[in-house]
């Protein structure tokens, strides 16, 4: 199978390029092709998962060449794949998740009439990240990088009619072109250093970079790790976009885009190892972002803003793992893929509740939809006890450990991973019961109803992941990730609970107690001028617009108006000013020429007197 690989790629992106092309000949089955071949990709990863568990260890990782893309004195640039132990999972992930989406967006989008062209940004948008998690070196990930930033672009701004869906999409796409700088300066630096960019290369030569170079070579990762999963200073774009179409939230913030931070960051383990203070960067990172997701999480009343803060947060622990070194590497990634099952699960639930809420997104206006919507509240339940870590639910297994090898590195971080845990179970309580129970708040004319089976039948098969997929891939996944990432392996048991996981059990319980005794009755409303300091940072997203605002959008106006003066005025000026006095010495040279035979005479005698006067004025001095 792993000779097909390549098709995982080939055929969603050229059903995507098809269904484009085609236009609305294909409008009454594109969105069927198109998740055709989301399921097809599907298919082939998960045979070549099969494979790979049935080889012995060390013939489990496969490395397919393609073609040579660029060869330059001693640069050789070639086009391949990695198959390995870390690559497969996000195959698994992105296709396999990516497919329910595709499925549930079948109903989802069944009136939009632009429907075909979405399908075709799905596929664009699998494409580009199976690209950027199967190339078998920087420069083909930083091809998938750029591709998932466009496709990102496309999905959020799919509603452009309306003026916030616009800017959103552009703000992903600028802020994410800062992360995209870091990328492209850690590949300049993987080809000054190593003489190439291909994993075998960097990995193979990583410990003999100076301290210097190693840490500069994290810290250009990390900044391109924060740009795509959304971390501090370059997390504004998450919220925003939210004016996407409903699955695309789901995609972007379970299985794709948010993730390929992560990804990077353990795929660059060898870089990181070289240098503790970039490693440090990555927790110190991890960590402030998992308690300003938090923190927003608590303060908004739009149910996908609630869900966008907590992706903010989650990946913060992921990013916290992977800054542990080998102690979280595996961690990462096991907190990272059972968060694309529940988080998903959760997005695709608001949207069922918009369905049967004519698109209300604010919660306050819900209320009681557990008896209106039954499927759609007990499939969100799920996801609910997973995020906040219930006993044996798939997060309890994944961030729970995050938090003990936190423990382990240092009070400092495990403590703070202990606090979001908290935050995370009173927030998550409060979307709950602001949505789920308590008296109806709905508006007039609004009739809840469940959402048809197309939508509710991948509810229901991630609700099960969020459960099962964590006791399931507990006592695996470390042992399966070691080779691929360094990380070191830890023998957990099913039922044993450490004492810090006694005391994180007990602190999510806390959460959700307060949770549920600040908003089991009446919701308040919203009143700007009562919020404490607390809830209106939150409101305003921390004042993180504001102080891009300030402090970059601001001056660097100013910068462009005053280079916009330099140009026409200096520049321009100069160059203007040439030519105005050369047209002015042409138009009194060309009176010179006035065609009379005494006048060229005279000047003639005249040149000829001067030449004289200065050869006798020189012969005298």
């Amino acid at each position: 199978m792993f000779r097909f690989a390549w098709t995982m790629i080939a055929v969603p992106a050229a059903v995507a390029a098809f269904l484009l092309l085609a236009g609305r000949a294909t409008d009454k089955w594109g969105h069927l092709l198109a998740t055709a071949a989301a399921l097809y990709s599907f298919s082939i990863g998960a045979c070549l998962f099969a494979e790979m568990m049935l080889a012995d260890e060390a013939n489990r990782a496969v490395s397919q060449h393609l073609w040579t893309l660029l060869e330059s004195g001693n640069w050789k640039i070639n086009v391949g794949l990695l198959i390995d132990q870390l690559s497969i999972l996000f195959v698994l992930l992105i296709t396999g998740v990516g497919s329910l989406i595709h499925i549930y967006s079948i109903g989802y989008m069944a009136h939009d009439e632009r429907r075909r062209r979405f399908f075709a940004y799905l596929n664009l948008f699998i494409a580009a990240m199976l690209v950027l998690v199967l190339g078998d070196n920087y420069l083909i990930t930083f091809f998938g990088w750029e591709g998932v930033g466009l496709a990102s672009y496309l999905l959020i701004s799919f509603w452009q009619h309306r003026t916030s869906a616009a800017v959103a999409g552009k703000k992903a796409f600028v802020v994410n072109r800062v992360g995209d700088l870091g990328l492209m300066m850690a590949l300049f630096t993987m080809l000054a250093q190593f003489g190439s960019t291909a994993f075998i290369d960097v990995n193979e030569q990583a410990a003999g970079l100076s301290s210097t170079w190693a840490t500069l070579l994290g810290l250009f990762l990390l900044l391109a790790a924060c740009g795509k999963s959304a971390q501090v200073p370059l997390q504004s774009w998450l919220l925003d976009a939210m004016e996407g179409p409903t699955p695309v939230s789901a995609l972007i913030h379970a299985a794709t885009m948010v993730t390929a931070g992560v990804y990077l960051v353990i795929r660059s383990h060898h870089i990181y190892d070289q240098t503790p203070t970039a490693q440090l960067a990555v927790a110190v990172v991890g960590t402030v972002t998992l308690l300003f997701g938090a923190w927003i999480g608590t303060s908004k009343d739009d149910i996908k803003k609630v869900l966008a803060g907590s992706t903010m947060s989650q990946i913060g622990y992921m990013m916290l793992a992977a800054g542990l070194g080998p102690i979280g590497a595996a961690f990462a990634i096991f907190h990272l893929v059972t968060h694309g099952f529940f988080k998903a699960n959760m997005f695709l639930g608001a949207g069922s509740v918009m369905h049967g809420m004519n698109d209300d997104v604010d919660m306050r206006h819900f209320g009681a939809l557990s008896k209106a919507m039954p499927i759609t509240f007990l499939t969100f339940a799920m996801g609910y006890l997973a995020i906040i870590g219930f006993p044996f639910t798939s997060g309890f297994y994944s961030k729970d450990h995050i938090i003990e090898a936190a423990f382990e590195k240092s009070p400092v971080f495990g403590g703070l991973a202990l606090l979001g845990a908290l935050v995370t179970a009173f927030y998550m309580t409060r979307l709950m019961m602001m949505t789920f129970f308590g008296d109806k708040r709905w508006l007039d004319g609004v009739h809840p109803h469940e959402s048809p089976a197309t939508m509710t039948v991948p509810l229901v098969i991630l609700a099960i992941l969020s459960i099962v997929a964590g006791a399931v891939m507990n006592n695996w996944i470390g042992d399966w990730l070691a080779p691929a990432t360094g990380a070191e392996v830890h023998e957990m048991q099913l039922l044993h609970i450490t004492t810090i996981g006694w005391i994180t059990m007990a602190t999510v319980a806390l959460g959700v107690f307060l949770g549920w005794f600040f908003f089991r009755k009446d919701i308040p409303a919203y009143q700007p001028a009562t919020d404490n300091v607390f809830a209106l940072a939150g409101r305003n997203d921390l004042y993180g617009d504001a102080f891009n605002e300030a402090v970059f959008m601001r001056p660097g106006q100013a910068l462009v108006g005053a280079v916009d003066h330099a140009d026409r005025h200096v520049v321009d000026g100069a160059v203007m000013g040439t030519a105005t006095a050369l047209a002015g010495l042409s138009t009194a040279v060309r009176k010179l020429q006035n065609g009379y035979v005494r006048s060229y005479a005279l000047t003639m005698v005249a040149g000829a007197v001067l030449v004289g006067l200065a050869l006798i004025l020189g012969q005298l001095a």
